[in-house]
């Protein structure tokens, strides 16, 4: 076990030998492991990777940018399953960055890491720079205020290529208020919105990890495949789109830089 400033550890998992989990103060945050780095523990990584499969066809490259780095579990399974693709991982935590480098194997060079602020780093990015945006964006087990806004999302989907998919963790609880606000944000900027998750997740009936999907053109996500994805996953997911998904986040409102609720 390896400390480092803010409560953080990287721990040996006691099953699977090759596997380090990164806590902070004591909660799971990541989990590599360090032979294998196309092996996804946690069930939304796996939700979040397999979504990412279907923004190209297998194995080209892609142009990646990474809102939260962690342990750097997704840019190691996209250097591994796609060789060559351009990776950019923003992370605000300086002291993760140094523990991560420190202990865990090195990365490729086409991964690049930066300590920034996300909304800081997508503001200044070029439009149409990325085929992937994954945001894995959180301070104290929530996600902060100024990457929840309609106008954070515009500055993603600036960012992205026509054809480019925008892949959100979203950690909630019941009635899943902030995924349904998540949502309406999302379908305020995007033309294509979807939900993916464990099916008990997507009825409000426990905490965990739902993933957003979205892409600027109009029916431009590959609901079936998605679907598909979900369902053959260790554990079964569903999907939430068109008029299912319309009775999910019926009610919420997006919110803006100027709200402030």
């Amino acid at each position: 076990m390896n400390r480092a400033a803010d409560r953080l550890e990287l721990v040996t998992d006691p099953v699977r030998r090759t596997g380090r989990t990164l806590l902070s103060a004591g909660v799971e945050q990541s989990y590599v492991d360090v032979e294998d780095p196309r092996h996804l523990h946690f069930e939304y990584v796996r939700r979040i990777a397999a979504a990412a499969e279907l923004a190209a066809p297998r194995g080209v490259p892609l142009d990646v940018l990474h809102l939260g780095g962690g342990a750097l579990t997704l840019p190691r399974w996209l250097a591994a399953t796609r060789p060559g693709s351009a990776q950019r991982v923003v992370e605000r935590d300086a002291a993760v960055v140094e523990l991560v480098a420190r202990e865990l194997p090195p990365l490729p060079p086409e991964v690049r890491v930066e300590v920034a602020d996300a909304r800081e780093a997508v503001t200044a990015t070029p439009a149409a720079s990325y085929d992937l945006v994954i945001a894995d964006i959180y301070r104290a087990a929530r996600m902060p205020r100024h990457v929840r806004t309609v106008e954070f999302a515009a500055e993603v989907a600036r960012t992205l290529r026509p054809d480019g998919f925008y892949l959100v963790n979203v950690t909630d609880l019941p009635p899943l208020v902030g995924t349904r606000v998540q949502v309406a944000v999302l379908r305020a900027v995007f033309g294509d919105v979807c939900v993916l998750g464990d099916r008990r997740m997507l009825r409000g009936r426990r905490y965990g990890n739902l993933v957003l999907a979205a892409t600027p053109r109009p029916g431009g996500l590959p609901v079936g495949r998605l679907a598909v994805a979900a369902l053959r996953d260790p554990v079964p997911g569903g999907l939430l789109h068109g008029a299912p998904l319309d009775t999910f986040v019926a009610g919420a409102r997006p919110v803006g830089d100027d709200d402030t609720h």
